[in-house]
């Protein structure tokens, strides 16, 4: 079933947080989507959105595949924080590699090279069931940018555990007054760690440069923040991402 899936990979470096931040995950080259049929023109605006507490961010991206080869991609995220997120994965020679759209209703990935695309609904983006294409916990990837490193409304129980309000636990260690990283245990009951480090200040935020994730010890994705601008003004088309009806959809 997933075989097609695959095939984006070879055909673009791949793309893996497309599903991505993130995404997913999310997570992504979120720059003004470019390159696809499937992606509304960010730039052609209709309308404008003045939306306060909202950021652009620039980053550059690494999937690992099951060999541990490494696929990178340019980045840009577009983030309501909490509300939706737009991004983008661009590969070699500019060409856009994956949408992200993900908004409270759903969210959708498309491959544009590879006339594909993928929807669900949660703050989980990606295949379950297709290591390339990882389930990203889309809210986690994109609070790093906002240098909101540990879960919203959470209770710490000392000694470095707490529980997130959903009842989840989770362990976080710091460097000083830096969360250095935080542990969890996924879906399939293996523990999954974030890693953060090189911390920079973005327009008065303290955001880690350089954060890894990993599951069952090993990394899978890897975010080095170039740039992340507060307070951004979206025009309408980036909270739009058309399928066209020729595209195959991976079930």
């Amino acid at each position: 079933m997933f075989g097609a899936a695959r095939k984006i990979f070879p055909a673009c470096r791949f793309v893996p947080f497309a599903v991505l931040a993130l995404m997913a995950l999310f997570v992504a080259a979120l720059c003004g989507c470019a390159g696809s049929k499937a992606s509304h023109n960010t730039d052609a605006a209709v309308a404008v959105v003045a939306v306060p507490d909202s950021l652009r961010a620039k980053f550059k991206l690494t999937l690992l595949d099951k060999g541990g080869k490494e696929q990178e991609f340019d980045a840009v995220l577009f983030s309501v924080p909490g509300k939706r997120y737009r991004m983008e994965l661009t590969g070699a020679m500019g060409i856009g590699v994956a949408s992200i759209l993900w908004q409270e209703e759903g969210w959708q990935v498309v491959f544009p090279t590879e006339k594909m695309y993928v929807k669900g609904a949660g703050y989980m983006v990606g295949i379950f069931s297709d290591s390339a294409i990882p389930m990203v916990h889309i809210h986690q990837v994109a609070s790093v940018f906002e240098g909101k490193l540990l879960p919203e409304g959470y209770k710490d129980m000392g000694d470095g555990k707490a529980v997130e309000p959903n009842g989840r636990e989770f362990s976080y260690g710091k460097e000083g007054n830096d969360v250095a990283w935080i542990r969890r245990t996924g879906r399939d009951g293996k523990p999954e760690t974030v890693r953060f480090d090189g911390f920079k200040e973005f327009e008065g935020t303290r955001v880690p440069a350089h954060v890894v994730f990993e599951r069952n010890g090993k990394k899978y994705l890897e975010i080095q923040v170039k740039t992340v601008k507060h307070g951004q003004a979206f025009s309408l088309g980036v909270w739009r991402l058309n399928i066209p009806k020729s595209y195959q959809r991976i079930e």
